[in-house]
């Protein structure tokens, strides 16, 4: 096999150094990255936010008719204005409306039969336009008994926060030409059952699209916590640890090859992690190890339990006060889910992690398929894909980790070939990845090999 431009870098921490043959490689940043977050604005969120909460509820089953109040005048409102982003740029959005029907029947949440109705908007990829990045908030909102439908329920902080986030992504982005479809999504039903990420989810495996990731933003307003903790950099993403829709081969395989959390939500969440850590220093994303909050759901999981790869990006420090409450006092304690409770910096803030997030996901080349595995019983490991003829494709960095690490800590950049072997580095003692890279230097995200290499 005939090797060309072998890059290695960062392996120093395994005690040894490599000389390159070649040193040509993609540059490591995309500075078009700084200007996207640049350019994402506190002042937008704050109006997008005070006019979700001005429709005074937005409880999924609230009025459908007023032009003022109730779900629907605030889903007719988002797409209005994602018509008037798209109409900046030319009419490069896709928006529509995607609904499902929910009955009352066999739902403890659902007070009546009602359309569960979605807003989207698809910034349609040049060179993948089947695939998808998806950033997406909940539209509803509730107060402290969700069947309530006519309370007043600002939802400011949970969930207009993510809202317009998505919005303010949208403004952004739409101003990029993107290899990937790029999909802006406002989700209702979440607090009765999850039911427009269902649909939605649903509605995109009908349609056959090729979902790279998911990036479900749910409450990302609030800086202090219901513990006292006040943090305006802090973050979490949460995502399970392997598909949920997983064969029983898959699992029994898993148990001598390893991956119990390297599934491909986990690498979503490792690529956000990456972006952050490279273009926004002064944050600190936490990454943890759970699908949602401990026994609680989000909107990202419909698609999880489909295969798709999804994770929830949310703030640190909750303040249970300011959720799924009443609007009242009580023992000298403010309850409710009200403006002054939400932080615009640090919405922006989050709002950049996901733009850039989808920045670089959609300017990536399409990621390795077939990745496979080799080395028992060997004194070092091969990994191979399948071999492309992309354009976008520049070469390929082979990732590897200490099992105990969560991040990919080093990695070998090949290019021209589809198999490359790893001497000296053991099988055994840690865990492997490829991800493909572009001529801009931006990643898909890493996929972790399923399947061993068979001679």
């Amino acid at each position: 096999m005939k090797y060309f431009k072998v890059f290695f870098v960062l392996l120093t921490c395994l005690g040894f150094s490599v000389t390159a043959q070649a040193q040509v490689a993609p540059p490591q940043i995309d500075t078009r990255i700084y200007d996207i977050i640049e350019n994402t604005s506190p002042a937008r969120i704050e109006n997008d936010i005070r006019r979700l909460a001005d429709f005074g509820t937005r409880n999924t089953f609230s009025d459908t008719l007023s032009d003022t109040r109730g779900i629907g005048a605030a889903r007719r409102w988002i797409k209005a204005e994602f018509d008037k982003i798209s109409a900046e740029c030319g009419g490069c959005l896709e928006v529509f409306y995607q609904k499902d029907f929910v009955t009352k029947e066999g739902n403890r949440r659902v007070p009546k039969d009602a359309y569960v109705v979605n807003v989207v908007a698809v910034l349609r990829g040049t060179d993948y336009p089947n695939s998808y990045v998806m950033m997406s908030g909940d539209i509803d909102s509730r107060a402290s008994d969700t069947m309530d439908f006519e309370i007043d329920a600002p939802g400011a902080n949970d969930n207009a926060s993510g809202m317009a986030g998505t919005l303010e992504a949208a403004r952004v982005l739409s101003k990029y030409k993107f290899k990937h479809s790029v999909a802006f999504v406002g989700l209702s039903g979440e607090e009765q059952g999850l039911f427009g990420g269902a649909g939605l989810a649903k509605y995109a495996q009908e349609q056959g699209w090729e979902i790279v990731g998911v990036l479900n933003n749910d409450m990302i307003g609030n800086i202090e916590g219901v513990d006292g903790v006040i943090d305006n950099r802090t973050f979490r993403i949460f995502s399970e640890p392997t598909p949920a829709n997983e064969t029983e081969q898959q699992r029994r395989a898993r148990r001598f090859t390893g991956g119990e959390v390297d599934g491909n939500s986990r690498q979503l969440a490792r690529y956000i992690h990456k972006q952050v850590k490279t273009y926004m220093p002064e944050m600190n994303p936490m990454m943890i190890y759970r699908l949602d909050r401990f026994g609680r759901g989000g909107h990202h999981r419909p698609f999880n339990d489909l295969g798709f790869a999804g994770v929830r990006i949310m703030e640190a420090h909750e303040n249970y006060t300011q959720q799924h409450q009443d609007i009242r006092v009580e023992d000298g304690i403010e309850y409710g889910d009200v403006i002054k409770w939400v932080n615009f910096d640090y919405a922006a803030k989050l709002t950049a992690v996901n733009a850039i997030s989808l920045a670089g996901l959609a300017w990536a080349p399409a990621a390795p398929k077939d990745v496979r595995i080799g080395g028992a019983v060997q004194p070092s490991t091969t990994l191979a894909w399948e071999a492309t003829e992309d354009k976008n494709v520049a070469g390929h960095k082979i990732y590897f980790r200490e099992t105990t690490s969560p991040t990919w800590d080093n990695f070998v950049y090949v290019t021209g070939v589809n198999e490359y072997t790893l001497e000296g580095i053991v099988i055994d003692n840690y865990y492997f990845g490829v991800a493909a890279v572009g001529k801009d230097g931006n990643e898909s995200p890493v996929v972790f090999p399923l399947q061993q290499i068979r001679r």
